[in-house]
């Protein structure tokens, strides 16, 4: 049997090496590039390289686990065993030098598909804060050798955060969407990084957070992160084009499903009509 431990401390181990070539490359890009859309090229080579480098050492430490990343074609393995990657999650930030981006991998087992699979072992680091954070399936998560819980209790609401998709059509929901959580929160924040606001959850840093149209690789480390942490996380609207992931500690988990489980306009969904 695949021992999650083990998976979490490959998963690190790359997780760092990728981030420092990332972060290399950032500052290569900062001094190099004269243009937005010059810097923007470097951003797309780096993701890139980044993710080539994390599938080459996972091979050579597993060569028979399959891969799924956002920049590459997936490929099946015969071990039963899945790697979810995101090379650098928050390229935008890191285009534009902002420091939340991460480095995000997950180890995951069945049919690599997110209401399917078993998340086994995590590791999302963020290079410009030089901060691991990983988790085991049934053995925690951490921090820096710290174990991470979720936030209990929220008298003075909850710290919320989201994300917005890159197409205008679908601002006009996801602000509607926002509105509609607005009643609970303390306040509410936007970073640009599923992986970081994910991580921040389980830390106890962020009390909930939830987005519309994410990808396996935004939320596959994360959500076992939060879920180590004494957390949930869970998907709802599932057949739409832009599922609803939605974090925290348990009670502000349960609160934010009854708010957002109302159901939407396409238009609100983002699809259209």
């Amino acid at each position: 049997m695949t021992d999650a431990l083990e998976l979490s401390a490959l998963a690190a181990e790359v997780a760092r090496e990728a981030g420092a070539l990332a972060r290399r490359r950032r500052d290569e890009g900062v001094t190099l590039a004269a243009t937005k859309s010059t810097l923007a090229d470097i951003v797309t080579e780096a993701d890139r390289e980044v993710e080539e480098l994390i599938r080459a050492r996972l091979r050579a430490a597993r060569p028979g686990d399959g891969f799924l990343g956002e920049e590459s074609d997936a490929e099946r393995g015969d071990t039963g065993i899945t790697w979810v990657v995101d090379p650098i999650d928050g390229t935008v930030n890191y285009a534009y030098g902002i420091p939340s981006y991460a480095v995000s991998i997950a180890a995951v087992r069945g049919v690599p598909e997110p209401d399917e699979w078993e998340a086994l072992a995590a590791a999302v680091f963020a290079p410009a804060h030089g901060e691991l954070f990983g988790a085991a399936r049934d053995e925690g998560a951490w921090l820096a050798g710290r174990r991470l819980a979720v936030t209990a209790e929220t008298p003075a609401g909850a710290l919320l955060a989201t994300g917005f998709g890159y197409d205008p059509a679908t601002h006009d929901g996801d602000l509607a969407t926002v509105r509609s959580v607005m009643p609970m929160a303390r306040d509410l924040r936007r970073a640009g990084a599923a992986s970081l606001d994910l991580a921040y959850v389980a830390a106890g840093r962020l009390d909930g957070y939830f987005e519309r149209g994410l990808k396996p690789w935004d939320f596959a480390a994360g959500a076992l992160l939060v879920a180590e942490a004494g957390g949930a996380v869970t998907r709802i609207d599932t057949a739409s084009a832009r599922p609803m992931l939605i974090a925290g500690g348990l009670d502000v988990h349960a609160r934010l499903s009854d708010l957002l489980s109302a159901p939407l306009e396409p238009a609100q969904r983002g699809e259209g009509s």
